[in-house]
């Protein structure tokens, strides 16, 4: 065993404890436990278990305190729970992230779901953290190679971004991360599941991901089976994973998909512990969770590393104004829409381009490449203003230059934004600004 793993040995033999603070179920109310005996030690966000007659255990969480009493809820449904059994208050309350998680599937608890064997990290990070102090945070960093001619140009992501990716089911998000996780420049990329079906984890690793995205990520994964304390706590331990490989000094790409489900997650929490529901179902806190998380990805301090963070959102019915979209865009550095009109015509990433921000520019471009994605998204404005005219045959040739321009640039332009093998950023922007010239020469 090497000296990390040594390290992670003693720390897990430390946080052994012989002795074990025990409490006994006082009520059943619904989904809802009462603990009374551990009002003295036990705190908000703690986590307990409780031992059955039969010898089988629920966990939960504790998510109210009262004088004489507390309030927990389980992971599952409280069948065959009585007056008196046993509740022990657990250790964990954090995560202790390792080197050795690189490559890893865990669960939220950092435990390991590809039945190997797994040590924490000889630190235990709290699930939420601050992020860095505003004034002494670094700017945005370099733009980031992606693999895709789209993003390599018009829709530029630099180090330290915060992006947000909106799009409906079977859009084809979960194809699109995973092309951000094997090809987007960075050190490690550490990728949140929340809610997501249990046969697609696997699905999303092997074919999605592949063994080339998988050696250097970590995939923190909750099902959409398991409690909502779970899939809550899976984004938040997931960010805490990417703190701390951004403290010493990594370039993290993190990911979370789904921020939607994290939101349903709170909701169904914060409810439970008495929040009323006030936004669309969702009570008042989930802005601030939803904000928070956001804001502890971004550019580090001096000397630390960047998180640059792609958080996906699930769209129903391309709504982009429901609450948990119009959160994300007012805090994130750009937005990315993917249109099912587009995936159903066949062309991948079906990004939606005149729906979709990066706030990066114009300042992580030259006056050049200005131009030419200037230049782009005229004429693409152009075509799909008069797209019903076009396709009807009504459209004259002649009557209009511009529109002259951008219907003989429309078809390589659209394969061009489903271009997923772009060599380079130059390359990119060299193919783009030639597809221009041969268009503007037709017309």
């Amino acid at each position: 065993m090497d000296a990390k793993g040594l390290e992670s040995l003693g720390a897990e033999l430390k946080r052994v404890r012989p002795i074990k603070d025990i409490g006994r179920v006082c009520a059943v109310e619904g989904n809802l436990l009462r603990i009374s005996g551990l009002n003295a030690v036990a705190r908000i966000g703690d986590l307990l278990e409780v031992t059955l007659h039969d010898g089988a255990k629920i966990a939960g969480e504790v998510i109210q305190l009262h004088t004489q009493d507390m309030t927990m809820l389980p992971d599952a449904a409280p069948d065959g729970v009585s007056i008196g059994d046993r509740v022990a208050l657990r250790d964990q309350v954090g995560i202790a992230p390792s080197d050795a998680w690189i490559g890893r599937i865990i669960d939220p608890y950092g435990n390991p779901l590809d039945g190997k064997p797994l040590l924490r990290g000889p630190e235990m990070r709290p699930l939420k953290n601050a992020p860095p102090p505003p004034a002494a945070r670094r700017a945005l960093g370099d733009r980031l190679e992606t693999g895709m001619a789209i993003f390599n140009t018009m829709l530029p992501i630099v180090k330290g971004q915060r992006i947000g990716l909106f799009a409906g089911s079977g859009v084809g998000k979960s194809s699109l991360m995973g092309q951000f996780a094997k090809h987007m420049t960075g050190d490690i990329a550490v990728i949140a599941l929340i809610g997501e079906r249990g046969r697609e984890l696997r699905e999303f690793v092997e074919n999605v991901l592949g063994p080339e995205g998988l050696k250097r990520s970590i995939v923190v994964a909750a099902t959409s089976d398991q409690s909502p304390l779970v899939r809550r706590r899976c984004a938040l331990a997931a960010m805490s994973v990417a703190e701390h490989f951004r403290d010493a000094g990594k370039h993290v790409i993190f990911m979370a998909d789904s921020i939607t489900r994290f939101a349903e997650a709170h909701r169904e929490v914060a409810v439970a512990s008495g929040e009323m529901p006030a936004l669309r179902g969702y009570p008042p806190s989930t802005s601030h969770m939803i904000m928070s998380l956001c804001e502890r990805a971004g550019p580090g301090l001096e000397g630390q590393g960047d998180i640059t963070g792609v958080f996906s959102v699930l769209v129903a019915g391309s709504d982009m104004d429901e609450p948990i979209a119009d959160i994300l865009r007012g805090v994130l550095d750009g937005h990315v829409v993917l249109d099912r009109k587009i995936a159903e015509r066949g062309r991948y990433p079906a990004v939606d381009l005149l729906r979709s921000v990066s706030r990066s520019l114009p300042h992580c471009a030259t006056d050049q490449e200005n131009a030419t994605i200037s230049e782009a998204r005229r004429l693409l404005g152009a075509y799909e203003q008069s797209a019903t005219m076009i396709r009807a045959g009504l459209y004259s040739a002649g009557s209009d230059p511009v529109l002259d321009v951008a219907i003989n640039a429309w078809p390589e332009l659209d394969a061009y934004m489903g271009d997923g093998n772009s060599a380079s950023i130059m390359n990119a922007f060299q193919k783009l600004t030639l597809l221009l010239r041969r268009a503007g020469a037709k017309a």
